[in-house]
């Protein structure tokens, strides 16, 4: 094993029990938990969960054009307008499956690429301007992007008196 992949495989099995983390904060709330925000103008709990699910199918369905399978596919069906003004709130088993969903979905495609897939660059516009992202970009773009979110859902929750395991 070369060093890249023992790093890569340290870095992956990481964000995998950070996964577990945000799922495990996730499951357990009422909608009354759901709702809570920092600030009134700043995302709920419920629309950061959302954001994180949202984020992750994006990067990869979007940008680097990965086929989902019929389960997440049909979650996304369902919950395809959950941000919009006076949509329905789902619950957080519906929150939590989502986040179990574009996990295993993030991971059967971790397991599939090689170092060489990594290198591959796929097209994006940042700033207005034509950029070349690398696949390994992405994915450490979506990883940072889990972090940063998870500790916005970890901040919120606390701050609200609501317990949450997260790794400190």
């Amino acid at each position: 094993m070369t060093e890249d992949n023992f790093t890569l495989i340290t870095y992956y099995a990481i964000w995998k029990e950070y996964q577990k983390h945000i799922r495990e904060a996730i499951a357990p709330l009422t909608s009354e938990q759901l709702a809570l925000r920092a600030a009134p103008h700043l995302r709920s709990v419920s629309e950061n969960a959302l954001h994180i699910i949202g984020a992750r199918t994006g990067w990869f369905m979007l940008t680097l054009g990965e086929e989902v399978g019929e389960e997440l596919s049909a979650y996304l069906k369902r919950h395809k307008g959950s941000l919009q003004e006076g949509a329905p709130i789902p619950t957080a088993a519906e929150l939590a499956l989502g986040l179990d969903l574009t996990w295993q979905f993030i991971a059967g495609c971790l397991a599939r690429w090689s170092p060489a897939d990594m290198q591959q660059t796929f097209p994006d516009e940042m700033d207005g301007k034509q950029v070349y992202l690398s696949r390994a970009w992405i994915v450490g773009h979506v990883l940072e992007h889990d972090l940063h979110h998870g500790g916005e859902l970890s901040l919120i929750l606390g701050m609200h008196g609501v317990t949450a395991d997260f790794p400190g």
